[in-house]
């Protein structure tokens, strides 16, 4: 079960009266909220620096940036950061399984991401329906439900292996209910965003067996998951495009693979420390999706390997940080939840890293907090808040 593999509850480091013992600078959810922060800062400075465009404006400036419409996604993100902080979530896994709010809520965003693709309900970029608007699409807010989705699913997962822990080790009664409903919601997903689903589908299974399933269990369903996948590829010509550009980009330079060769460029022009913050040269038109899917490339470039070392730690702080926290939750329903964040933030990070450095074919997948993209900050950032406020209710419960 969930004990065995991470160890027990009383395992967390205590002082000599068996009272936590609270570290003398930051605890570990303070370190989550000021990492998130230093992300959605960089975040918002590197895609203002990617944003720019030859003969446009006046080049990287504090007056262009903080009228960014990117500023008051950060700062709508650091808002559901504090505000998901400061509330007490032990009571999620309390109550029948039926009413708990969670499922309710995946349900809903599940509804909202069918709609999305929808002719004239859902906003249609680079081929695929992901956005739902809200408010007149002249100046209205765009959101991505599928984002909403990646975290509901985390606590319904949780759910599942918390109020069912009696038969999680079965394959018909534990293991094959969670993981059809997750496969038949991933599948929804992937139909527009592979990505996403895919990272859906890693985080699900994970938790399962860290909730208890047997590995054999999950390893029965591996081919006809790999099937899926497999038929989802060869059925879209764009995605077969990039599996053929990933095994040799050159072959077609100006064509498949331009894409990952002028990534490439990016990241190898920035050297040891970078040609300048603001001084790239592979954005002006050169390397496309720059301030999403390969800002990490344009980071490279502008702030060179220490740059890039840079935030690959301020990742594995996070996930160091978030994995003490989930050692002080009091409830293995709290410490899946915990779990799943920072899998989903970390998977997500990789899988990013991975696409821009071509070690893995591309796949439309944004850098967690840093990549543009309002919905996924706002939302991550109060997932990462939700980790904080267990850190805090925890120190809170053993100070009595």
């Amino acid at each position: 079960m969930f004990y065995g593999v991470f160890g027990s509850h009383d395992s967390r480091n205590l002082s000599e009266n068996g009272i936590l013992a609270r570290p003398s600078v930051l605890s570990a959810g303070q370190v989550i909220q000021l990492v998130t922060i230093g992300l959605l800062a960089l975040g918002t400075v590197m895609v203002h620096s990617a944003g720019m465009s030859v003969g446009v404006g006046n080049g990287f400036s504090m007056q262009g940036l903080l009228g960014g419409r990117h500023v008051q996604y950060a700062f709508l993100a650091s808002l559901a950061l504090f505000l998901t902080s400061r509330m007490n979530w032990d009571w999620l896994a309390n109550g029948p399984i039926w009413r708990n709010p969670i499922l309710w809520l995946l349900a809903f965003g599940v509804g909202l991401v069918a709609l999305a693709m929808f002719p004239g309900m859902g906003r249609a970029a680079h081929g695929a329906r992901r956005w739902l608007y809200l408010g007149p699409s002249s100046w209205g807010w765009s959101f991505q439900p599928s984002e909403l989705v990646k975290f509901l699913m985390i606590g319904g997962v949780a759910l599942w292996c918390t109020h069912r822990q009696h038969v999680i080790g079965q394959f018909w009664r534990g293991v094959v209910p969670v993981l059809v409903g997750v496969l038949i919601i991933c599948g929804l997903i992937a139909v527009e965003d592979l990505g996403t689903g895919v990272l859906i589908a890693m985080v699900a299974v994970l938790l399962v067996l860290a909730g208890g399933a047997r590995l054999w269990h999950l390893a029965l369903l591996g081919p006809p998951v790999l099937g899926m996948l497999v038929l989802a590829v060869m059925f879209s010509p764009y995605r077969l495009a990039r599996i053929v550009a990933f095994m040799n980009p050159w072959d077609e330079p100006e064509g498949i693979g331009y894409h990952a060769i002028q990534s490439l460029v990016a990241i190898s022009g920035g050297g040891w420390t970078g040609r300048g913050l603001g001084y790239g040269i592979q954005k002006f038109g050169y390397l496309p999706e720059d301030t999403t899917d390969f800002l990490f490339a344009v980071i490279c470039e502008e702030l060179g390997f220490s740059g890039a070392a840079m935030v690959i730690a301020l990742y594995l702080i996070l996930l160091w940080a978030g994995f003490w926290v989930m050692r002080g939750c009091s409830t293995v329903f709290l410490r899946l939840v915990v779990l799943g964040v920072i899998l989903t933030v970390g998977l997500q990070a990789l899988m990013n890293i991975a696409v821009v450095t071509v070690t893995v074919p591309t796949k439309g997948i944004a850098l967690p907090l840093v990549s543009a993209g309002g919905t996924g900050w706002v939302v991550t950032a109060a997932a990462l808040g939700l980790v904080a406020g267990l850190d805090r209710t925890a120190w809170g419960r053993t100070s009595h």
